[in-house]
């Protein structure tokens, strides 16, 4: 697509666009076979055992995926979408996939691979393809803005393999597959750059339909691209005032449309959120605990390449919420870079952008590091955090488009300092190996490692057999112990690897208490969690005792029960509560119950 540097700088460098002019078109498929290559060696652990190579952090955040994925590739499979209430998962009230980090979209897409290989195979495409993915998308983005091929693919590498997305990829496949951001961002300045009624109406339905694509991704990352989107705004407008106001109204006729287009194709899916019978509020997170620290943006951890032998960040840099780093010769490049070219425009906005997201990244009250003491001091993020919908998002998420505007801005500054050292006397290919050299030091403390993996869980000795046994109709609920819940996940990644097409009691899942106040598996059964201590062999709370287990029985109206490998103790409390057991298939026990009261999910 062709450039627009005159709509974003005050003059082209002349020898920058005759560099860009040198490139041929094929070029840039070589940037891309690069990503998807840079990919498959980071994942290349998953894709030696795709089908049951998971990633070495967060085992349960992985589990809850793969159910989540076997559910829509289930629902595609029987010729329908994924319904947004469904009662799968925590029989017989419900979830709302709304609500839920559900990759809705991925999950329809990935129907194929889901049906044939398995969800955690589908969940390995995924993860290969959020890298290689997010940095061709930033790549495309600043070509189109007339970035020279090499800074272009410098700084889509930068994005998409950024320690933000490295570690993101721990478990939280919702924030990684960080493709529609920087697509989203330059939708929303074509907007407003608009000069035409044509441009502006094509503009805005693509950005529509970015918005609401990324909806049925990750609403929290769409929240992190709107908010990046605005914020170049507000230095587009703020650095052409007279151009901006002139523009106004076509800017908000644009906007409107992409609402439009937005709530077209995704009205449906924000009226069950907000207004379905599970809607929800406040945040299940404590706030301001999920955020960066000043340390962690320097600090690196055993993640990256070059990290130290006793790093602050051994334990913290393994999490998926480690995502601040960024170096001490990048951010020292970076402020360089701002300051000796702040006249350009590109560099202006990108800058500007990063600083206002790092800033808000750090919560309400920064912190030095981890265990340090918060500062008395309250930040912008102090003013969001009691906002609806925003309150639930976690403010140290932020600098996975942070990394975008910052690998932006690296790239944009390489072409700019290049233009500037060819017209001093040095040569083009002395300032073009003086350039490289600074970009190498700012950008290799960056360099990750290959992620580590584990294998999954396998199925239990007889789970299929027990199940088929029990000869249950479909969407039957069932009572697997060990009972589904944030700590406990065995049993999602036993359903989603057997597809028995069950509904099960618990889960682990976002939703409302009886207040409709969020939570992370909210229940008011203590039954299930003083199963999942019998069968995990401690007794920290106290004996459930018979009427109150059978009460609960009466709430779940399960049709069947099965216990995986039940410890005697639980075996004893179950034959108490169920009786004898129906069939037993290895150390699968199984309880078919009478009279049969079904629960129907969807």
């Amino acid at each position: 697509m062709r450039p627009i540097p005159q709509a974003v700088e005050p003059s082209a460098p002349e020898a920058a666009t005759a560099e860009r002019a040198r490139w041929p078109s094929w070029a840039s498929v070589i940037v891309f076979v690069a990503y998807v290559a840079a990919a498959f060696i980071l994942t290349w652990r998953f894709w030696a055992h795709p089908a049951t190579a998971i990633v070495a952090s967060k085992p349960p955040d992985t589990d809850q995926f793969a159910w989540f994925l076997r559910y829509e590739a289930t629902a595609v499979w029987h010729g329908r979408l994924p319904s947004l209430m469904t009662t799968a998962m925590n029989a017989p009230r419900g979830i709302n996939m709304m609500w839920n980090t559900t990759v809705l979209l991925p999950g329809v897409l990935l129907t194929p691979v889901t049906m044939l290989a398995g969800p955690q195979a589908s969940l390995t495409v995924l993860l290969t393809a959020g890298f290689a993915g997010s940095a061709a998308s930033l790549f495309y983005v600043l070509r189109r803005y007339g970035a020279s091929l090499p800074a272009a693919a410098v700084g889509g590498a930068v994005y998409g393999f950024s320690p933000a997305l490295t570690h993101a990829a721990l478990g939280h496949y919702q924030l990684q597959l960080a493709v529609l951001p920087p697509l989203i961002v330059d939708a929303a300045v074509r907007v407003c750059l608009a000069t035409s009624r044509r441009v502006l109406v094509w503009s805005a339905a693509w950005l529509g339909l970015l918005v609401a694509a990324q909806l049925f991704v990750g609403e929290e990352v769409l929240f992190e691209a709107v908010l990046a989107a605005v914020l170049v705004m507000v230095v587009l407008a703020a650095s052409r005032p007279r151009a901006a106001l002139a523009a106004a109204g076509r800017t908000a006729a644009g906007l409107g449309i992409a609402a439009l287009v937005t709530l077209a194709l995704a009205g449906w899916g924000l009226r069950e959120q907000f207004f379905g019978p599970l809607r929800e509020h406040g945040s299940p997170f404590q706030a301001d605990f999920y955020k960066n620290t000043l340390s962690g943006f320097v600090t690196p951890s055993p993640s990256q390449l070059i990290h130290f032998a006793q790093s602050p960040a051994q334990i913290a840099g393994e999490g998926a919420e480690y995502v601040a780093y960024l170096g001490w010769p990048l951010i020292a490049v970076l402020v360089i870079a701002t300051v000796l070219l702040w006249r350009y425009l590109t560099i202006r906005a990108c800058a500007l952008t990063t600083a206002a997201l790092l800033l808000l990244s750090i919560g309400a009250h920064p912190k030095l590091t981890a265990s340090a003491k918060p500062a008395s001091i309250t930040l912008p993020w102090g003013l969001l955090e009691h906002i609806p919908v925003i309150s639930s998002l976690l403010p140290g998420r932020l600098s996975i488009v942070a990394d975008g505007t910052a690998a932006a801005l690296l790239a944009f500054a390489i072409d700019l300092a290049w233009a500037r050292l060819s017209r001093t006397r040095l040569s083009r290919r002395r300032a073009g190996a003086v350039v490289a050299s600074v970009c190498v030091i700012a950008v290799l403390p960056l360099v990750p490692v290959p992620m580590g993996a584990y294998s999954a869980q396998p199925l239990p000795s007889g789970w299929s057999p027990a199940f088929a046994a029990l000869r249950l109709p479909p969407h039957a609920t069932v009572l697997v112990v060990p009972v589904p819940s944030a700590q406990l996940t065995d049993a999602l990644r036993w359903q989603a690897e057997s597809w028995q097409q069950i509904s099960l009691v618990g889960g682990y899942f976002e939703g409302p208490n009886r207040t409709g106040k969020a939570g992370i598996d909210p229940n008011t059964w203590r039954l299930a969690p003083y199963l999942n201590e019998l069968w995990s062999g401690t007794a920290s709370i106290q004996a459930v005792s018979l009427d109150r287990a059978k009460a609960a029985v009466r709430y779940w109206r399960p049709a069947a029960v099965v216990a995986v490998a039940p410890p005697p103790r639980l075996l004893g409390y179950l034959d108490r509560v169920f009786g004898a057991f129906t069939v037993r298939y290895g150390r699968t026990f199984g309880w078919r119950l009478r009279p049969a009261k079904y629960v129907t999910g969807k």
